[in-house]
């Protein structure tokens, strides 16, 4: 049973290895709101995630005989991480299965804590599959990423932090991918305050835990689509299922293009970076409809590789206006160019990639086609450039940038 004594000695015990998060007070999304916004940066945490809490305290209540069997998860990098880590910490071996599709960086870090690692399948439940089944095979001791209530245990000693820093919270935003992390914030909560509300929030095409309250059961998606890869799950916790029913109030499903707006939000206003996953509770707090009230954001996590990282920039920027690609079609003649450039260098806009297609047209000197990719200060801006080159007679079509 999740017992408050439980969560007392989790905490206890926790609390010897992972780094203090305090939380972090945000002006920006305060001012967006209309609430007291805070977050709390689990994204510092020594392995880049929380998942360390619920992994060290699940080892530390094995047996030596369980421990020296040899530990095995499955995890989509986080869980691997802190399982490795406290595997280390506890001198003991242990292997991890991974999907293919796991970020490299999650992967190498994994590495470093001396697991083994093991590629396997697409999704996490596929690893997972596959990871029980070596265990089997092998005697290891099976270290569940979620649906477990030690585990769980460890993760809800973040709600322990939040409240003894912020005593009168009203909202605490927790992402959900099986359900841990949203089982052990949201009981704990409610344990210490009933009055606090516990919002789970999940990626979209990843709403297995939204699926599974509706139907009254725990509910398996067909397919999981997602760039949040920490909580791409089909499945949620069985055994976690019940305390969810009971203690957490709602769910926020966001989609994908809402964290990368959030990314961006995180690097220019806090100077953070946090992976997909850890935003879900930053994009959420746009769908959250009070005014007034304390609200904590959980970032999850900021293990995001950087090739990852470009790609959420690029489209980003793209989104707000701040990079777009349009064609005219002008004579094939010297001095076109030049003229089109100076229109757009009279509003202020900066080119960064033009290309030229002169088989647009079987008549070149009647039009070629001028793609131009440029910079610009925002959507008002973008569109400004755009009015300047109809007035000088162009007609730009907006293109999908191609950077």
């Amino acid at each position: 049973m999740l017992t408050l004594e439980k969560f007392e000695e989790a905490t206890e015990r926790v609390n010897q290895v992972i780094l203090e998060t305090k939380l972090v007070y945000s002006d920006y999304f305060s001012d967006q709101t209309g609430n007291k916004v805070y977050l709390k940066p689990e994204n510092m945490q020594f392995t880049g995630a929380y998942k360390v809490r619920g992994a060290y305290y699940k080892i530390s209540t094995l047996s030596e005989e369980e421990r020296a069997k040899g530990l095995i998860t499955a995890s989509a990098g986080n869980h691997a991480q802190g399982v490795a880590y406290a595997a280390k910490l506890f001198g003991v071996k242990a292997t991890i299965v991974m999907p293919t599709t796991t970020p490299l960086m999650k992967v190498n870090r994994t590495k470093s804590y001396g697991a083994d690692v093991v590629l396997y399948g697409n999704v996490f439940d596929d690893a997972s599959s596959y990871a029980f089944q070596l265990a089997e095979e092998n005697g290891y001791t099976f270290i569940h990423p979620f649906d477990d209530l030690d585990v769980v245990a460890g993760q809800g000693t973040i709600a322990m932090e939040i409240i003894k820093e912020l005593p009168t919270v009203d909202y605490i935003l927790v992402p959900i991918g099986g359900g841990g992390l949203a089982t052990g914030v949201s009981t704990l909560a409610k344990l210490l305050n009933p009055k606090i509300k516990v919002i789970g929030v999940e990626p979209a095409n990843a709403n297995c835990m939204q699926a599974s309250l509706k139907n009254k059961k725990v509910t398996t998606l067909s397919t999981v689509n997602t760039i949040a890869d920490g909580t791409a799950v089909k499945t949620p916790g069985t055994t976690i299922f019940p305390y969810i029913q009971d203690n957490l109030d709602d769910i926020i499903t966001i989609e994908d293009e809402e964290l990368i707006v959030a990314f961006l939000d995180m690097v220019e206003n806090h100077k953070m970076v946090v992976e997909n996953s850890g935003l879900l509770s930053v994009a959420a707090l746009k769908h959250l409809d009070v005014t007034g009230k304390k609200i904590v954001s959980i970032l999850s996590g900021g293990n995001m590789d950087v090739i990852t990282m470009s790609s959420i920039v690029q489209h980003g920027l793209i989104q707000r206006g701040r990079i777009f690609t349009v064609s005219v079609l002008l004579p094939d003649k010297p001095g076109e160019l030049v003229r089109v450039a100076d229109v757009i260098a009279k509003e202020q806009g900066n080119i960064i990639k033009l290309e030229h297609n002169q088989f647009v047209s079987i008549n070149r000197n009647a039009a070629v086609e001028l793609q131009i990719t440029m910079e610009a200060f925002g959507h008002e801006h973008k569109e400004q450039i755009v009015d300047a080159l109809k007035k000088n007679g162009y007609t730009p079509k907006f293109l999908q940038p191609n950077l």
